[in-house]
């Protein structure tokens, strides 16, 4: 019994990750330099979001 229950518990974990979506992408500005880079996280301290959220890597398509 519990070893079902634990196959439809990791079951349902697999499904769940199935859904998730991908991360946005962001175009960044460098606060000393101006230099924007595309990116889904900030880059590091020092950087300012600029433009998005945008659906691929090249921060083009909204």
């Amino acid at each position: 019994m519990l070893q079902r229950l634990l196959m439809a518990l990791f079951a349902v974990l697999l499904m769940s990750q199935a859904w998730a979506d991908a991360a946005p992408w962001y175009r960044w500005e460098s606060q000393v330099t101006g230099r924007l880079v595309c990116a889904q996280f900030a880059p590091g301290e020092g950087w300012k979001r600029f433009a998005g959220p945008f659906n691929n890597a090249a921060c083009r398509d909204h």
